[in-house]
């Protein structure tokens, strides 16, 4: 085809072809694709659209639309590469049918930067370099004749430094070659039969009796067969330079499936095409496997990750409980705050491990001023000498309280940021640090958003995978619980504020400055009077914001204000005891305009008002008394609370400074892909201890009953 200026000038994205694929990659039909499109092309957020849109959306769910969202901005990036590669090789005067063909069938980034990549290139090719010998149309005779070599002399020319017969057909040779080499269709093939046939091997490039990768020193699995959090391991090691690793095939086989594929005129014809296949096919697919396996286990690692999460973030506050928040420490001390049941930091003291009498008599003391209900120990260095004084105090001094082990993970991230000096500029790291460690027990969310989601400890890979995916994940993650839990508009800090539903961060900090010059906001309608809150930012975040403190009570719900009118009729029916008839919530849908979705969401708003979904999930494990690793047996039963999920099990705190592992084979007498299957971040249960290793205090558990550990496994077989 000829290809114009005016046409390639008028390439363009074709919207409805990207909602079609979205459609069919994803298996939601394309009437529900195309509204969710346009509203994120108009500025609605995954939370709006899932929670106030769902008559447009066809009732998506937040998963589904955060989906649709994700896929669309990959396919428009690759169609805009494609366009931008097509505009590129016109302007070089580069662009051919064949190349055009290819361009347009290609279907990952990597294919399209493999096509593009010759002519990116300072230097030219073989191929290049032959055509512009004018050996192309040889190339055109050599797939079609079957003696080539009488035509091979005429293309003898001195000018175009093309000396012999043999030069001419090599030259030949390898035009097809690149031609080869450029075919989508060839690129499938092949790839399909390398990762059906091939093997990922591994071997050790250091004599390390102790090194961490030592069961990767000789290793070779299936490639279709290879776990994601193998891939992350191996990639490490190889970074680290430990590991050598390769892809092992059979290069005959190979040969043969394309041969098969190809019907070769000629011994010339067929040298160009094994010489293609093994000198730039091979090789480019080679790299694309690896580069498939490496974003696939990005995935997956940034998906557990996430996952952990939000189950960490989902931990039921616990409202209205003061609260004693330790920060363990063996050479300075442990620092010690009292915090008020609305998390207002009270007063701080300090005790030292080696004085218990003195130690005990302290923690009551400060209890006992500040009407402590529940103390918060952090599970740092030093938290089971803690936990000791603290349960002696209890018992000593008769108090009614209870103590439970908090993750510090994040806490001294939390201590050193501008956040925490913004809130306590006169105090000492360790006491912010045992300020986060308290509130973290009254508000997890609201104390976790402070910090960064990498830090807090529920991931295993998270320094392996693409960096600038996981963050943007995780920030992803703190966006959907925070809006699916909502916020106080007059409690929430910046921290939270900022991931509200259409909040930036300017008008988080606008949010702070207007509450701090002109008092609580008394009404959503309010909210128009904040620097950069137009009708836009309000309609996006409105319904997410809650205010106690107004007269009018829908603004402390779930209902948007959009619908305030419908809300008040129906809050009016239901108070004289009218029965919400199928035929009553149709006319309502008439009059108000509004979907059926929409009234079924009001009328459970209504009925139970503001319900926070963090109260399905379990509260922490509190104690009274304290278990030591000593105490320990096998077969004894334990109660223990979810810290981290991962590819092979999950890391349980028992209340004791070790933590356990319970591998995914001990989860259920059944066949478990998952770990996620069973257990949650978050979640309690009764576990039974099957083996303890008293020499690496290490201990494993199992959910079975009548649990026998019938194999040992190595704890470093897995968490490499």
């Amino acid at each position: 085809m000829a290809f114009t200026e005016e046409f390639i000038n008028s390439l363009a994205i074709n919207q409805e072809d990207i909602i079609n694929k979205i459609s069919t990659e994803l298996n939601i039909p394309a009437f529900k694709v195309r509204p969710t499109v346009k509203l994120s092309k108009e500025g609605s957020t995954i939370p709006f659209i899932s929670r106030y849109r769902k008559e447009a959306t066809g009732n998506l769910d937040e998963v589904e639309v955060r989906d649709i969202f994700h896929k669309m901005i990959s396919l428009e990036n690759i169609e805009t590469r494609r366009i931008e590669i097509i505009k590129a090789l016109f302007t070089q005067g580069k662009l051919t049918d064949e190349l055009y063909f290819n361009i347009q069938k290609s279907e990952t980034y990597m294919e399209l930067e493999d096509l593009y990549a010759p002519y990116k290139k300072k230097r030219k090719t073989r191929g290049m370099i032959a055509i512009e010998r004018g050996l192309e149309e040889l190339a055109n005779l050599m797939e079609k004749e079957s003696d080539v070599e009488k035509f091979a002399a005429g293309y003898i020319s001195a000018e175009k430094e093309v000396n012999s017969a043999e030069e001419a057909l090599q030259g030949a040779m390898d035009i097809i070659a690149e031609k080869i080499a450029r075919d989508v269709e060839n690129r499938k093939l092949v790839k399909l039969f390398i990762y059906e046939n091939g093997f990922l091997v591994v071997k050790g490039k250091k004599e390390e009796e102790s090194s961490v990768y030592k069961m990767y020193y000789d290793y070779k699995e299936p490639l279709k067969t290879v776990k994601p959090h193998r891939v992350l391991a191996i990639n490490r090691g190889e970074k680290e330079e430990e590991l050598d690793v390769a892809v092992d095939y059979d290069l005959d086989a190979v040969n043969e499936t394309l041969l098969r594929n190809i019907k070769t005129a000629n011994d010339y014809h067929k040298r160009a095409v094994l010489d293609g296949l093994k000198r730039l096919l091979v090789p480019a697919v080679l790299r694309e496997i690896r580069t498939d396996f490496s974003e696939s286990a990005d995935k997956h690692g940034i998906s557990i990750f996430a996952e952990n999460l939000r189950n960490l973030l989902m931990q039921p506050p616990i409202k209205k409980t003061r609260v004693m928040g330790i920060d363990p420490g063996v050479r300075t001390g442990t620092k010690i705050v009292c915090i008020s049941e609305t998390g207002k930091f009270l007063e701080y003291f300090m005790i030292r491990q080696d004085r218990v009498a003195e130690s005990k008599k302290l923690i009551a003391e400060y209890a006992k001023k500040h009407s402590v209900e529940l103390i918060a120990v952090g599970n740092g260095t030093g938290s089971h000498e803690v936990q000791q004084v603290v349960a002696e105090a209890i018992s000593d001094y008769s108090l009614p309280v209870q103590y439970t082990i908090v993750s510090e993970d994040g806490a001294s991230v939390y201590s050193a940021s501008d956040v925490a000096r913004d809130e306590f500029p006169d105090l000492d790291l360790t006491i912010r640090g045992a300020i986060s460690i308290g509130r973290r027990l009254q508000d997890p969310l609201s104390e976790l958003v402070k910090i960064d989601p990498k830090s807090i400890g529920v991931g295993l890979y998270q320094h392996d995978v693409n960096q600038t995916a996981l963050s943007n994940s995780l920030d992803e993650v703190v966006e959907s619980v925070v809006n699916n839990v909502g916020v106080n508009i007059n409690t929430a800090s910046y921290s939270l504020l900022r991931y509200v539903s259409g909040i930036t961060t300017s008008v988080a900090k606008n949010i702070i400055e207007y509450r701090d010059d002109r008092g609580i906001i008394k009404t959503r309608d309010e909210l128009k009077k904040v620097a950069g809150i137009g009708e836009k930012v309000f309609e996006q975040a409105a319904g997410f914001i809650k205010i106690p403190e107004s007269d009018n009570p829908l603004d402390n719900t779930w209902v948007h204000p959009e619908n305030y009118e419908i809300a008040t009729e129906i809050y009016n029916l239901l108070k004289t005891g009218k029965e919400l008839t199928s035929r009553v919530i149709l006319d309502l849908e008439r009059k108000y305009d509004v979907g059926e979705s929409t009234v079924r969401d009001i009328v459970d708003e209504i009925k139970k008002p503001n319900r926070d979904p963090r109260e399905d999930f379990p509260p922490p494990i509190l104690q009274k008394g304290v278990v030591k690793f000593e105490d320990l047996k096998s077969g004894m039963k334990v109660t223990g609370k979810v810290k981290n999920v991962v590819d092979f099990g999950a890391f349980i705190d028992i209340g004791i400074k070790e933590t356990a592992l319970i591998h995914v084979s001990q989860m259920s007498s059944k066949f478990i892909k998952n770990p996620q299957e069973v257990l949650k971040v978050g979640d309690v249960k009764e576990f039974s201890i099957i083996e303890i290793d008293n020499v690496r205090k290490r201990i494993s558990l199992s959910l079975k009953e009548n649990s026998i550990q019938k194999k040992k496994f190595n704890y470093r077989d897995y968490i490499v």
